[in-house]
């Protein structure tokens, strides 16, 4: 059986705008995916006290998140904030926690206490009870 000939970058492109070009003209629908909003800010009272509460030492949480300790010790002082992408991965951890465990290898922990609100505009931010 041959083999179905691959479009080239062009052809598919082509495709692409002439679709584009349908859709702002009303005659097709093209599925649409939303993404959620930026992840939320944590401030560094709350990321001691989430790390706390998970019963981890600075250094386990900086190896949790892929990052050095001396990180995790300047986000807690305030020195510097988490990137985004840590930011994320620190979500993760705060509302899933079993999950996030699980998939490094961790001890699965239970948090309470621990939710995201809403900060205004559009922003949130990760906040623990009692922190």
């Amino acid at each position: 059986m041959p083999k179905k000939k691959q479009p080239s970058f062009f052809e598919e492109l082509k495709v692409g705008l002439e679709e584009g070009i349908a859709h702002l003209r009303g005659e097709m629908t093209l599925k649409t995916t939303e993404v959620s909003s930026d992840p939320p800010e944590i401030a560094p009272k709350d990321l001691t006290a989430l790390r706390e509460e998970a019963g981890m030492s600075q250094f386990v949480f900086a190896r949790a998140l892929s990052v050095s300790f001396k990180t995790i010790q300047s986000w807690e002082q305030g020195v510097r904030k988490p990137s985004p992408h840590s930011r994320r991965l620190i979500q993760l951890f705060s509302e899933r926690p079993e999950v996030f465990c699980d998939v490094i290898g961790l001890s699965p922990v239970k948090l309470s206490g621990v939710k995201v609100v809403d900060a205004g505009r559009g922003r949130r931010k990760i906040v623990v009870r009692g922190a």
